[in-house]
């Protein structure tokens, strides 16, 4: 694949990114470089490896889920800056 100017543009206006004329050339060289070796990558024979789906063969090895209550809802409104017996109160962000 060849890596060239409109690439480099094109890759650009789709990220929503803009670059000057020197990053622009080393945004080229790296593409370049990532691209040949996909290219080396693609060499290798894979025919009867299994894709690898986690790391390790460990299942599940996260702790089980306990429900437990940490603080009190009066502790959580104490340090609030604003609130009032049940809610916080934060500054209206979304405008009509």
């Amino acid at each position: 694949m060849e890596v060239n100017d409109e690439l480099v543009d094109k890759i650009a206006k789709l990220a929503r990114l803009g670059f000057d004329a020197n990053n622009k050339e080393k945004i080229k060289y790296d593409l370049k470089r990532m691209i040949t070796f996909i290219e080396k990558l693609n060499e290798l024979d894979t025919t009867g490896v299994e894709p690898l789906m986690y790391m390790s063969d460990s299942i599940n090895v996260l702790r089980d889920d306990e429900v437990k209550v940490s603080i009190t809802h009066e502790q959580a409104l104490q340090n609030a800056p604003l609130h009032d017996e049940n809610f916080f109160k934060v500054p209206k962000v979304i405008k009509k």
